[in-house]
């Protein structure tokens, strides 16, 4: 996984960087074929933004949220993405489990 953080109007800190690695790394844990991850950290006045995009395997995931508090905002993004990832997971299941070939044949009724 990819991760790129940065900053509007915030300094990115090591201690913020760890936090939301550790965050992000709930999503991993979840589905294992993210390929890229983009963080942008902003603050306008008193409200903290978080915009999160999730590259995974077949589909992109945008997530954003703005709190009064910037790690309050983090957990709420981390919330939502893992929502969309488990969701995303479970429908690639669901597709595969249904797929044509998978089905019993049907063949022509026989009359008792």
């Amino acid at each position: 996984m990819h991760l790129t953080i940065s900053g509007h109007h915030v300094a990115v800190t090591p201690a913020l960087h760890s936090y939301v690695r550790g965050k992000l790394e709930r999503v991993r844990r979840h589905f294992d074929h993210v390929i890229d991850v983009n963080v942008v950290l902003s603050v306008d006045k008193l409200r903290q933004k978080v915009e999160v995009t999730v590259r995974v395997s077949g589909r992109d995931m945008y997530a954003e949220t703005d709190d009064g508090d910037l790690y309050a905002a983090i957990d709420l993004v981390a919330d939502k993405l893992d929502r969309q990832v488990l969701r995303h997971k479970d429908r690639l299941r669901a597709h595969a489990r249904h797929a044509l070939k998978h089905q019993p044949a049907e063949g022509p009724a026989t009359a008792s």
